[in-house]
């Protein structure tokens, strides 16, 4: 699978949250976007990494980023995420895996030994100007806020 390259313009989309408000990422230009892909809702990696997200939301609301969690999770799941968690950002469903496809995260995973397809845990960081400006591909669910905090801090 392909991944979009830095520089280009990011692929635009619409999708559903965990409340069945359909988003688009054209609706965000304008702002920077930290789209982040992970492979499923209340699993022990992605409860972190949205969990630490979460803990530094503040900081990415203070310089106008938003967050947009995407994963092949249904709304309803996405809502018992959020709630159990405390989520202040959207969540996305991509049942149909078009947009996890579209942005290169769909392919195969390697879990003790065994092999099979899935959500690699990827993200990108998008301008205002709607194109990429970094793609994040092993992404480390306890630093990644921090780490994409840094790259924001330094981009504006």
């Amino acid at each position: 699978m392909k991944i979009p390259k830095v520089g280009l313009k990011a692929p635009d989309f619409t999708l559903p949250d965990q409340d069945g408000k359909t988003h688009k990422l054209s609706q965000y230009k304008g702002k920077w976007v930290l789209l982040y892909f992970y492979p499923k809702d209340d699993t022990p990696g992605c409860t972190i990494e949205a969990c630490t997200i979460r803990d530094q939301f503040q900081d990415f609301k203070k310089i106008k980023a938003v967050v947009l969690g995407v994963s092949k999770d249904s709304v309803e799941s996405h809502r018992k995420f959020a709630d159990a968690y405390k989520l202040p950002f959207t969540l996305l469903s991509d049942e149909d895996k078009k947009v996890i496809k579209k942005y290169g995260v769909w392919g195969e995973k390697n879990m003790m030994g065994r092999k099979y397809m899935g959500v690699k845990r990827m993200s990108y960081l998008i301008g205002p100007d709607g194109k990429i400006k970094k793609v994040y591909e092993n992404v480390k669910p306890p630093k990644h806020a921090s780490e994409v905090l840094k790259d924001l801090n330094s981009n504006i």
